[in-house]
């Protein structure tokens, strides 16, 4: 909820530490990092970034401008998560301390929506709620699965702004490229073990409580995570060759 130009948000048992990392972000120089302003009554403050988020965010990676530009702001994202010194207490909302050696900061819902854009400028990145130490491989499986789209052309063009069935080995190479991969292998079962392990945080978080989570279950959100992953192994010569082994898990 916005209220007087700031963002009001449950606070939970994450929120300490995520206002630690958004902190170490604005420090550091990574400007698109909403300013963290306390916690009251059990509510977090925080500064309102203006622009286009979202729905609105999915048309603005279905040119390739919007594309790079969206792999840009990831890459430099984890760039500047480079040396944040998590408290000695850190809580993440699916994990515990700080990162292991090699690891960043995932930004754990790293997709269109949340995003801020000016046209295919991003602006800000929100929604921090699933931040916390991981391979720099889960947040771009996790964009890839929205951006690529892993999702038929029907959908691609009734709902994600396609005009045309997309290319999207093409987009993988595009999103790897523009990160700084040094190639696409591996990548396409990266984002299948990537979907199974976001079913896998909703069972953990249901398990602890959290009402989003009832509210999902009983509306068969579960489920069409669980049909995505389906879809995608099915379709996996829409991605890459059809000869290639399946070695999502």
């Amino acid at each position: 909820m916005v209220r007087d130009g700031l963002v009001h948000r449950p606070a939970e048992w994450w929120t300490p530490t995520v206002h630690a990392l958004l902190d170490h972000l604005r420090a550091v120089g990574f400007t698109q990092a909403p300013r963290p302003l306390g916690v009251v009554d059990g509510q977090e403050l925080l500064q309102f970034i203006p622009g286009d988020s979202g729905p609105a965010g999915w048309s603005r990676v279905v040119p390739e401008k919007g594309l790079r530009a969206m792999a840009r702001l990831l890459r430099d994202y984890h760039q500047a998560t480079a040396e944040f010194v998590a408290p000695p207490d850190a809580r993440w909302a699916l994990a515990d301390g700080p990162p292991a050696p090699g690891q960043v900061i995932c930004h754990g819902d790293f997709a269109p929506w949340n995003v801020v854009w000016e046209d295919v400028t991003p602006v800000g990145l929100v929604d921090f709620d699933m931040a916390q130490p991981g391979e720099v491989l889960d947040d771009v499986a996790y964009a890839l699965e929205y951006v690529t789209p892993f999702r038929d052309d029907a959908q691609a063009m009734r709902w994600q702004g396609f005009a045309a069935p997309p290319d999207r080995p093409r987009r993988i190479e595009v999103f790897a490229e523009e990160y700084g991969l040094s190639d696409v292998d591996g990548l396409v079962d990266a984002v299948i073990r990537r979907q199974q392990r976001t079913i896998h945080a909703m069972e953990e978080l249901l398990g602890r409580g959290l009402p989003r989570y009832r509210s999902w279950l009983a509306e068969g959100v579960f489920d069409m995570h669980a049909a995505r992953v389906r879809w995608s192994r099915q379709n996996r010569a829409l991605f890459t060759s059809d000869t290639e082994p399946d070695k999502s898990g």
